[in-house]
């Protein structure tokens, strides 16, 4: 239902052009906007803008950051010798999440998609490849999504590391925690049967 009011439908129009809100969710979200006071609006305006202002790429891994170097590239504690390439900022603080990875990223900022003209020269491929020049990283642990984009450009880097002698791995895929066998597709159980390991 679209509102005559063009103020409020000009707003939900803005929060349905984000990924995965449709609708119904854009509308709640334009009535709490709606709902809040003057200054907790205009603290959710500055929020908005600051974060758009302020965030920038790091200029070593392209994750984000409020400085030149994000917390992860300025560290001294993360092993430097092993990169998780992943498409999306989003990837890095899941697998943050986790506290089993003390090394460092490469973010892409998308896969190769020849479908959606998205090519290696799109993404962060090019600096990926500058940050190998000086030796000291051992292993690329590819982490791109299992998709086809995802694979894809898990492969064409894979090619490109070949010649300098740098390990490359892939992450390993398999049937999630509480999920039946009987719905995993083939892909997925494939991967868990060749991902295995000895318990």
């Amino acid at each position: 239902m679209a509102y005559n009011l063009a103020p409020l439908q000009n707003l939900i129009d803005q929060f349905e052009r984000m990924q995965g809100i449709g609708h119904k969710t854009a509308q709640r979200m334009a009535f709490y906007i709606l709902g809040l006071s003057d200054e907790e609006a205009e603290s959710f305006a500055k929020a908005i803008t600051d974060a758009h202002t302020k965030i920038k790429q790091c200029k070593i891994c392209c994750d984000l950051a409020d400085d030149e170097l994000c917390p992860i590239c300025k560290s001294g504690t993360r092993d430097k010798s092993v990169i998780c390439v992943v498409e999306d900022p989003r990837d890095v603080a899941a697998i943050e999440r986790t506290h089993d990875y003390d090394g460092t990223y490469h973010v892409l900022h998308g896969a190769i998609s020849p479908m959606d003209n998205i090519g290696p020269d799109q993404i962060r491929i090019k600096e990926l490849i500058a940050r190998l020049g000086n030796g000291d990283v051992e292993e690329v642990i590819m982490a791109t999504n299992p998709t086809v984009e995802g694979e894809a450009t898990a492969m064409y880097i894979s090619r490109l590391l070949k010649p300098m002698g740098i390990t490359v791995s892939r992450l390993a895929y398999g049937v999630p925690v509480g999920a039946d066998l009987e719905y995993a597709d083939e892909i997925t159980l494939s991967r868990a049967i060749e991902g295995r390991s000895i318990i």
